[in-house]
């Protein structure tokens, strides 16, 4: 190494690297936003697909998705590249990313069952394979590029705000040009406008990896754990299995959630989207800064209790209370949304300094791998749970309605999409605030697990020089 370069410089966490941070959230979240509240009422309710190729379709998708996760956190831990060991895989993946989400929304609208099933189930299986690795990509920088907990704070404010933003395009680009009603329904307007998504989003991912460098300690000094070895060391720590235990929960409910928006302003307040956006996401984006006050007062995992608590009441109310006061849930349920969105990585983080002082190795990768493991199969959970929740309360189709947008639906299916909005995702939020009371990196045991990942890092970059 030549004299007079300084490779193990930190990054400085200023706004303008906050900012290139943040552009790759805003491409990754609004292409997953308009994934995960499209996809379901595109297929169902547009198409006409049945609940039980979905179903089927679901299940699949689970198995893939257990498989997929590990196999590429332990590929990136693993690498040992000139260019670094994450940065490549998130650059090199997302043009394919923005080519397999533009599939997902050419399915042929007068096809049978069996091709609809066909070309919903392997569109989703490619894009959620381009999705895994830069997802797991970008999770794992977060941990590598500062051990301080207020500068991950800090970037995960930015990537949270960023997010944000993209989940609000996710609802208010498809809501604009999906076909509202009509008999002979025209998707052109729609699937011209994926197109400019998935193309802008993939140019955002890419600007990231320019800016964001990795650091070198961690490719050069670090040796790779067996496969064996890295699951053994996962599985056995107590901190990531409650951690995990609580994501599956907060995954599900994001999901449901979700997937339901459409049919919660359709059919239930027969009100455009936008105004249910708002009433979630300006109190969520008033919360997200919050979380760093709630921190500093809480610990991490306090804070993050507290807002889990708060979004799950609100959202159990939505099945209860009278529609007007539904508004007043959905703003208490997006305040409480700025824990999982800001403070569930940070948590992350702490494990995986944790696990470094068992393993010498930083292994964020296989860690978000085997959360994803966990976790994903919620999405399948929900995709497949509200089509047969639909289907039993006796919702009645867009699609077998003629194309009219607000039917006159039953009592009965108007409460199954309260329950599939509020209450079984508020449910599941309130039991992942009581699983965090099992999770051990907090006071003084943390204080220490920071001290020891320092000195740590100092004798890494003492073998790298």
């Amino acid at each position: 190494m030549a004299e007079g370069t300084q490779p193990l410089a930190r990054p400085i966490i200023d706004r303008k690297y906050k900012f290139m941070w943040g552009l790759a959230s805003l491409g990754t979240t609004l292409i997953s936003g308009i994934y995960g509240a499209l996809l379901p009422i595109f297929y169902q309710d547009y198409l006409g697909l049945t609940a039980r190729w979905i179903g089927l379709a679901s299940a699949i998708y689970a198995v893939w998705n257990a498989l997929n996760d590990p196999l590429f956190g332990y590929i990136t831990d693993s690498t040992r590249s000139k260019r670094g060991r994450r940065i490549p895989y998130m650059r090199f993946t997302a043009p394919f990313l923005a080519l397999t989400f533009i599939l997902l929304w050419f399915a042929p609208p007068n096809a049978g069952q069996q091709t609809l099933f066909f070309w919903m189930l392997g569109s989703m299986l490619l894009y959620d394979t381009c999705y895994t690795i830069i997802g797991l990509v970008y999770s794992s920088l977060l941990p590598e590029i500062t051990e301080s907990d207020d500068e991950r704070n800090g970037l995960q404010i930015s990537y949270s705000l960023f997010g944000m933003l993209g989940l609000i395009l996710g609802f208010m680009i498809p809501d604009f040009f999906r076909p509202k009603s009509g008999v002979n329904l025209s998707f052109l307007p729609l699937q011209a406008a994926m197109i400019l998504v998935a193309l802008v989003c993939a140019a955002l991912i890419i600007a990231t990896t320019f800016w964001v460098k990795e650091r070198p300690e961690y490719t050069r000094v670090d040796k790779p754990v067996p496969l064996g070895a890295a699951l053994r060391l996962t599985l056995t720590s107590k901190s990531f299995l409650v951690l995990v235990a609580e994501n599956f929960m907060v995954t599900l409910m994001y999901a449901m959630v979700l997937s339901m928006v459409f049919y919660l302003a359709d059919y239930v307040l027969k009100v455009n989207t936008m105004i249910i956006l708002v009433c979630v996401f300006v109190p969520l984006i008033i919360g997200i800064p919050v979380t760093s006050l709630l921190q500093k007062r809480l610990g991490v995992v306090g804070a993050q209790q507290l807002l889990l608590a708060i979004a799950g009441a609100g959202l159990v109310l939505i099945a209860f209370v009278p529609n007007p006061l539904i508004y007043v849930c959905l703003m208490a349920a997006g305040f409480g949304l700025a824990g999982p969105q800001t403070l569930t990585n940070i948590l992350f983080a702490q494990v995986a300094d944790e696990d470094e002082l068992r393993s010498g190795v930083r292994r964020e990768g296989m860690f978000f791998g085997i959360n994803a493991l966990i976790t994903k199969p919620a999405q399948s959970v929900a995709l497949a749970l509200a089509p047969l929740v639909l289907e039993a309360t006796h919702f009645v189709t867009r699609e077998s309605g003629g194309g009219a947008v607000f039917l006159q639906q039953s009592a009965e299916a108007i409460f199954g999409i309260k329950a599939l909005t509020g209450l079984i995702p508020g449910a599941a939020l309130i039991v992942g605030a009581v699983l965090l009371r099992w999770f051990p990196l907090r006071g003084a045991y943390l204080e220490k697990v920071g001290a020891d990942v320092l000195a740590l890092h100092a004798k890494k970059q003492s073998l790298l020089k």
